[in-house]
């Protein structure tokens, strides 16, 4: 049911013209970068070379920057650029508000119990976040 859910919630992503892998790379550099390549290939749970096809095409895109780490000459960080924030931000807006429209369409009571196990949904995502590390 949840996978169903996440890709009628993809295809509002499709015409962003990013993959799913970009788009949750994109994500993730929004929520926590800079970050090192290395551990965004860690966090991602995808392997380096594949996460360097993805930042390669989320750079040329014009939605990350790479810059050197300036901790460590021989490094160097991703971060989000303006217009992936932009795109970041547009996007998820419109899956939130896909979601509230249909939510706002089912009786009270289904309503009421999908915000109840929200609280739930969310502890299982940080059981399965720190089992992925």
């Amino acid at each position: 049911m949840l996978l169903r859910l996440g890709r009628r919630l993809r295809a509002i992503d499709a015409g962003s013209g990013l993959t799913p892998a970009e788009l949750s790379v994109l994500g993730a550099v929004v929520r926590g970068g800079p970050i090192r390549p290395s551990e965004l290939a860690r966090c991602e749970g995808i392997n380096p070379t594949t996460l360097s096809r993805l930042l390669a095409h989320l750079v040329d895109e014009g939605a990350l920057c790479r810059q050197d780490d300036p901790t460590d000459g021989r490094g160097a960080l991703v971060s989000v650029t303006a217009r992936g924030r932009r795109l970041h931000h547009h996007l998820r807006a419109a899956r939130a508000r896909a979601l509230c429209e249909h939510v706002a369409r089912l009786p009270a009571s289904q309503q009421r119990a999908i915000s109840a196990a929200l609280p739930a949904l969310e502890a299982l995502i940080g059981l399965l976040d720190g089992s992925a590390r």
